[in-house]
């Protein structure tokens, strides 16, 4: 539950993790994940509301994921967020789950705006978009087999580190060497798309050998060949869409030190100013809801009412042609 003030001024955000005891199984339970939620949010709630010194009724709407995700634990937030609108006659704005990470660079940086292409890569999406304005968005490129975020968990566990894997992977990488092991890159040439399974695949047989190389090294190549071909695809994915004014990265991947460095390079190279949220902003978090809600109702998209639904699966946006941004 977060409170945001103008779509950009954060009033309070607070995330009650499950972090702990999904770790456990190596991966989010959904059963698990739903119970959680139902016993928290109403807890959530009242600290969210007495961090940012407001109450009800100093309210002016009510933003909620409602898709896609686990729909246990969407059914929690979006049933709240209806009885919230309907008792205090608010407004009610549904968002979806990947537009709101791109939305966490409104919160951080004042000159975000559009155009822009956008890096969207976290534990269950790797999409590329060029987004035009609020809501007019393109796909230009996504995952075809895994996304990075779940490459990392996989391969984190094959290497023996801890869930989730995309900090594990990062901390060991920090002692390796990210030319020691040589891993291949899914270029898929002419295609802005993403693919991890072969990767993930080398990673196992690297692993499994008769003598495999440290950790560390292991974990800093695999780091070195994701972070490679989502910083070259997105970037050359800005040139071919017409080179928008800035590249905005986003998602729990985002998070991740290398890909950021790397990515900062590639963009002053080519010309092209790159934002992204601080880590906390990155991974899942309310403030991103809400600021997405406002900067819905701000351009004019309206708002929801009580039939709102809850959706498991789908796409922000629809496929466009890019021809060939993947480079090799």
């Amino acid at each position: 539950m977060a409170v945001v003030a103008d779509g950009r001024r954060i009033l309070s955000s607070i995330v009650a993790s499950q972090m702990a005891e999904h770790a456990r199984y190596g991966g989010v339970v959904p059963e698990i994940a739903s119970r959680r939620h139902v016993e928290q949010i109403n807890l959530v709630l009242q600290t969210a509301l007495r961090d940012a010194g407001v109450g009800f009724r100093d309210m002016d709407a009510v933003a909620v994921t409602n898709r896609p995700g686990l729909l246990g634990a969407l059914l929690v937030g979006v049933s709240a967020a209806k009885a919230l609108a309907m008792a205090l006659s608010l407004p009610l704005v549904g968002v979806h789950h990947i537009e709101a990470h791109l939305y966490a660079n409104f919160i951080t940086h004042a000159d975000a705006a559009f155009p822009a292409v956008a890096l969207v890569v976290s534990g269950g999406h790797t999409d590329l978009f060029h987004l035009k304005n609020h809501g007019d968005y393109v796909l230009l490129g996504r995952t075809r087999d895994d996304a990075a975020g779940e490459a990392f968990d996989k391969c984190a566990r094959l290497m023996g580190l801890d869930y989730p894997g995309g900090p594990a992977i990062e901390a060991a990488a920090k002692s390796g060497n990210p030319s020691a092991v040589p891993l291949p890159r899914a270029w898929l040439d002419g295609t802005p798309d993403f693919s991890f399974s072969g990767l993930k695949t080398a990673v196992r047989r690297v692993v499994q050998s008769a003598d495999p190389p440290p950790v560390a090294d292991i974990a800093a190549s695999f780091q070195e060949a994701v972070v490679d071909v989502l910083v070259t695809k997105t970037v050359a994915a800005a040139r071919q869409a017409g080179a928008p004014p800035r590249v905005l990265l986003a998602g729990g991947v985002a998070a991740n030190a290398r890909l950021r460095e790397k990515m900062q390079a590639a963009c002053d190279e080519a010309g092209l100013p790159l934002l992204y949220p601080p880590p906390a902003l990155c991974t899942d978090n309310a403030a991103m809801i809400a600021a997405t809600g406002y900067f819905h109702l701000q351009a004019g998209r309206g708002s929801d009412d009580l039939s709102l639904d809850i959706i498991a699966s789908e796409p922000l946006a629809v496929r466009a042609h890019v021809p060939n941004p993947g480079g090799s």
